[in-house]
């Protein structure tokens, strides 16, 4: 494996959190002339659909079903252009966009893609934030068979010279 070099997976999303971890990743974890591969993993979590026979939702039309998808398609290319542009340095980088629930998808793609190392960040949520909308970081640490290295971004310096 050592001359074939590291798979490293790295989560990313839409927060300012993935961002810092993928940054801290390419300063202190992945070394310039290196055989390393960097996978950056995008994953779009499922939409609600609800049953108008139940009365609690609503009946979209495939129309606009079709712009809802294309819209997330567009985020998520977005999230990882602006990714693969902090990677610029990585000769091997790859992209990955999946569906499902993030908790299950990250782990099954650390499987999968034989990770030797799982980076993510960490949205520093309390307590109870956590309790009710569960920790990614959390149950991808307890479940992925490699290492998992959590990023938390520091809080704000601001005004602080």
């Amino acid at each position: 494996m050592a001359e074939e070099g590291r798979r490293i997976l790295v989560a990313v999303d839409e927060g300012e959190e993935s961002m810092h971890a993928l940054s801290w990743c390419l300063k202190n974890l992945v070394f310039q002339n290196s055989k390393d591969t960097l996978i950056l993993l995008y994953v779009k979590s499922p939409r609600v659909v609800y049953s108008a026979f139940d009365g609690t939702g609503y009946l979209f039309s495939s129309e606009v079903t079709a712009a809802m998808e294309s819209y997330v398609l567009r985020v998520a290319d977005s999230v990882l252009e602006k990714a693969k542009k902090l990677c610029n340095n990585v000769e091997k980088v790859e992209t990955r966009i999946e569906n499902g629930d993030p908790r299950e998808v990250i782990c099954d793609m650390a499987q999968k893609l034989g990770a030797d190392v799982l980076v993510m960040g960490s949205h520093g949520y309390g307590l109870i934030k956590r309790t009710f909308l569960g920790s990614v970081s959390n149950h991808c640490a307890q479940t992925v068979k490699c290492p998992v290295l959590i990023v938390k971004k520091p809080k704000s310096t601001a005004g602080n010279v």
